[in-house]
């Protein structure tokens, strides 16, 4: 405490008093006798010193202030465990491949694809202590139901026409209305959503079906309930001749009622451009669409006759909270589309390229061991596959599992070994990135990379300057601008190799280490968001060796990696191919005798369920894992 003093004077101003002495004068006659000396005149008193001022009072000390709580750890340490599982029984056939959860009747949902149906499995009684064995639990048990071969949907004029269905490829459920995306008989056809009343046991009764876009890959509400959004991706056939557009359907819901008709986003007049240097007719064509896009970095890869809105393939969608933007997910594009939800428009971010030399990774699968190094001109396509969203200090972010994707098709590839560009496509590389290439280990080494011939000769004189691979081997988190605010880096890949040892980057098919390090590595696929206690968390599932990282990102310019989990078992002997019709087809040498026994493979999709909705009361992670057919669930919990 600053204490100040002040010291007051007073002053007494004394009077001195002069005797005077008096002569007293004599008649005339002789001279009186001299009188005697008069008495001394008393002396005035000398004035007294002022007294001195009283001290100012010193001010009395504050209270002790309370103490502060205890700040929370950061990051403060999780423990993920195995609860329970599902088992389809079915490999290979993505039978148990997006997942969600129904409240009322304490069950997970999920899509099986290989027998269009969806199993609903019970969590009532759900262990809350972690299973004996994790990798083989078949503990949880489901029922199930199917939804119809073909549909009969309103058109834009009000009519009824019927439509013909195959695969079901998304799930999402808002309180008791289930919604389920699904493709055409014909792929490139439009498609339809399916919606469902669920009651107290999480039996479906059919409400209606809405016609949507050609390959409605993904669905979602928002969060108000209001609206359903999905994502139509458009794929091409293989041979280019059916490329539909890419586009955005919209359904209204109104007292959990569905519209008959969809409203649509489309990638050609729905499409704006914020920069306010930019008037309208600079971007009222495909073709200068095109240029513009091209410029800021959106990659397109097509044959001839490609546009931007057939080459445009939304992917996955996450909604802003107050539920009025929302986010797509251009995979093969490397960009975000912007969704405003009030006026049905679309704004197209590229998101630019991760660079090499400033990170290590591994591009090599032949030498069968975890060996990073950094690459001079070597660039990353963040091209994110699922998208999550957050809202901190009242602004949205949207997190991103950088999967990565090409266009491979028999009419038209992009896709390359580093060591082919010269043979096919008579193209060489720069003198830097040759040296590169050589001091690597040449054709085994670097070589092996994938990358995209549609990038890297930008002055188009047949010499490469710089080299794009698929994937960022990472997740970001991104602003509502679709600006970067944080990547892991290479951490996936570190954290993977020093866990899993000669296991890391192993395929989803078969138990061999280092097996996917020339194509996208493990290739984050899942990626989910949830509140644990006062923290929020980044759940990430890597889709080919099958790792969970989990990551503190409740201050998104603050983000800190927390566990690692990983529920396979890699010493198990197993082969399938999930690119044949029967992907355990002996006849083709596969062995699938054990495969039940390896665990989950090829992690598609993450529902958080937070503690107050949990059966458990205790937060849950339910993954659906497409490979092996199998649905598991975990609990989160803070260590204590």
């Amino acid at each position: 405490m600053f204490t100040s003093k002040f010291t007051g004077q007073s002053f007494k101003v004394g009077m001195l008093t002069v005797a005077l002495s008096l002569a007293l004068t004599g008649c005339d006659g002789d001279d009186g006798i001299a009188g005697l000396d008069g008495a001394q005149g008393i002396v005035g008193e000398t004035g007294a010193n002022g007294a001195d001022g009283v001290d100012g009072t010193n001010g009395v000390d504050g209270a002790d202030g309370v103490n502060g709580a205890d700040g929370a750890s950061l990051p403060r340490s999780l423990n993920v465990e195995v609860v329970g599982r599902f088992a389809t029984g079915i490999i290979g056939k993505s039978a148990a491949e997006i997942v969600q959860f129904h409240k009322t009747s304490k069950s997970a949902f999920s899509v099986n694809a290989a027998e269009n149906k969806i199993e609903v499995i019970d969590l009532t009684n759900l262990s809350t202590t972690a299973v004996a064995s994790p990798v083989s639990d078949e503990s949880l048990s489901a029922t199930s139901f199917t939804f119809p071969d073909s549909v009969t949907v309103k058109d834009a004029a009000g009519m009824d026409k019927t439509m013909a269905l195959s695969d079901v490829n998304s799930i999402a459920i808002k309180d008791d209305l289930l919604a389920l995306a699904v493709q055409a008989d014909v792929k490139q056809d439009n498609g339809a959503v399916l919606f469902y009343s669920l009651n107290a046991l999480g039996e479906g009764t059919f409400i209606k079906a809405v016609e949507v876009g050609a390959l409605p890959d993904m669905v979602t509400f928002t969060p108000d309930g209001l609206k359903v959004l999905v994502a139509n991706e458009g794929e091409p056939n293989t041979d280019y001749s059916n490329d539909p557009e890419g586009s955005i359907s919209v359904i209204s819901v109104t007292n959990a009622i569905p519209a008959d008709v969809a409203s649509h986003i489309n990638m050609t007049t729905d499409m704006i451009f914020s920069d306010d240097n930019l008037d309208d007719e600079d971007f009222d064509t495909d073709a200068k669409r095109l240029e513009l896009l091209t410029k800021a970095g959106v990659k397109f890869a097509g044959p001839a006759g490609n546009t931007v809105a057939k080459d445009l393939e939304p992917e996955y969608i996450t909604v802003s909270a107050d539920s009025k933007m929302a986010y797509v997910s251009l995979q093969e594009n490397n960009a975000i589309g912007i969704l405003n939800l009030e006026d049905l428009t679309i704004e197209v971010k590229a998101l630019g390229y991760k660079d090499w030399s400033k990170y290590q990774l591994d591009f090599s699968n032949t030498d069968e061991v975890a060996n990073f190094k950094s690459v001079q001109g070597l660039y990353g396509l963040y091209q994110p596959d699922t998208l999550a969203s957050y809202t901190w200090n009242g602004s949205t972010f949207i997190i991103s599992a950088n999967e990565g994707d090409s266009r491979d098709y028999d009419a038209y590839t992009e896709e390359y070994r580093i060591k082919d560009l010269e043979d096919d496509l008579g193209k060489t590389l720069s003198t830097e990135l040759q040296m590169q290439y050589d001091e690597s280990g040449g054709k085994d080494y670097l070589g092996r990379l994938k990358v995209t011939a549609a990038l890297g000769d930008e002055d188009d004189n047949g010499e490469f300057e710089k080299l794009f691979t698929y994937g960022a081997r990472s997740f970001s988190i991104w602003d509502q601008n679709a600006n970067l605010v944080f990547d892991s880096g290479d951490d996936f890949g570190k954290i993977s190799s020093a866990i899993l040892g000669e296991n890391f980057n192993s395929a989803h098919t078969e138990n061999k280490g280092d097996n996917r390090s020339d194509d996208k590595g493990g290739e984050p696929e899942a990626i989910e968001v949830g509140e644990v206690g006062d923290r929020t968390y980044a759940f990430i599932a890597q889709e080919r060796a099958g790792d969970l990282f989990v990551y503190d990102i409740t201050n998104p310019f603050n983000t800190i990696f927390v566990t690692h989990y990983n529920n396979r078992d890699f010493t198990v002997d197993f082969e399938l191919d999930d690119d044949l019709a029967e992907p355990c087809d002996v006849a083709e040498g596969m062995d699938c005798t054990d495969v039940n026994m390896a665990g989950d493979l090829g992690p598609e999709s993450i529902k958080f369920i937070s503690a107050e909705d949990s059966p458990t009361a205790t937060a849950l992670l339910v993954i659906g894992n497409e490979v092996s057919g199998t649905v598991t669930v975990y609990q989160v919990t803070e260590q204590q």
